[in-house]
């Protein structure tokens, strides 16, 4: 059997090139990359398991197949959704019986970058757009905001899928050169453009507004000519200010725990549990409810 010391393959002819069905079929089987996540070798058993058929075809040798199993069972961890971007060049490299080395350090090499793509991408970008969007349709009671969510958002990490696999198949270690020359700028606009769509979804979509009104004498009703209570309203000062104040300081106060405190996102979200439900007890906040509660300052 070869083994790892030999570094190269007992068969060391080509093998034919992949057939349409076999692509897909790695495609679809990519969606379990993180099935089997440990923290020994993270996503290992899921790569292994998602690139099998194209090796099981391209090594017939059971010798070759044994080695190949074995280097492909080793660390990885990369971005799930940009996955097939690896398996198409080490498929190319597979298939031309590349020396075992080469096939482990372009797998590395190639795995690294797309994590920080692929947040960029997905988690800072299309993920809170489409979140944004389609969470206020669900809380207006359309039933479409959540499928629309699912349509999208699976929509476009299959078509990736799809088409990383083809394009990178096709142009092997190729694909690596043109993923890393502008690696740094696309991940960096991705983020810029994340924060933007986050910072935009925080004024659009933050609720937080002050329950609270300051008594300030009486007024006579335009409509019914009688003499009423006449209310500061606190929230509409701040509008005057500075519309979507609140959510704003409750974001920046949580981006200065997480930064300088090191508190985690969790925590964050407990702290905010309880200043909402503390704020409604005491009628702080204007909510769902808008149950506005008088404060007697005096």
């Amino acid at each position: 059997m070869a083994s790892n010391d030999e570094l190269v393959y007992v068969d060391q002819t080509p093998a034919p090139a992949l057939d349409k069905a076999t692509l897909n079929k790695m495609v679809w089987r990519s969606m379990n990359l993180q099935a089997s996540f440990n923290y020994e070798r993270m996503q290992a058993a899921g790569w292994l398991w998602s690139i099998l058929p194209g090796l099981e075809k391209i090594h017939t040798n059971k010798d070759d197949l044994a080695t190949s199993m074995k280097h492909n069972l080793e660390f990885f961890n990369t971005h799930p959704f940009l996955v097939t971007f690896v398996m198409g060049i080490v498929l190319s490299m597979e298939q031309n019986k590349a020396d075992i080395n080469s096939i482990r350090a372009v797998r590395v090499a190639a795995m690294g970058p797309l994590g920080g793509i692929g947040d960029a991408l997905f988690w800072f970008t299309l993920v809170p757009i489409t979140a944004g969007i389609t969470a206020n349709m669900a809380i207006s009671g359309s039933a479409v905001g959540p499928i629309l969510y699912f349509i999208i958002t699976f929509g476009v990490q299959m078509l990736l899928r799809y088409w990383l696999m083809y394009w990178s198949y096709a142009m092997g270690t190729g694909a690596i050169e043109v993923l890393t020359k502008n690696a740094r700028e696309f991940t960096h606009a991705a983020a810029m453009l994340g924060v933007f769509v986050v910072g935009a979804l925080t004024c659009n979509y933050g609720a937080t507004k002050l329950g609270m009104k300051i008594p300030n004498g009486t007024k006579i009703d335009a409509t019914t000519k009688e003499t009423v209570a006449n209310y500061i309203d606190l929230q509409a000062l701040l509008d005057g200010i500075l519309p979507a104040l609140i959510p704003l300081a409750l974001t920046l106060m949580c981006y200065a725990l997480i930064k300088k405190k090191q508190w985690s996102p969790t925590k964050c979200i407990v702290l905010l549990l309880v200043i909402g439900i503390v704020g409604c007890a005491f009628g702080i906040w204007s909510g769902t409810y808008t149950a506005l509660v008088s404060v007697p300052w005096h």
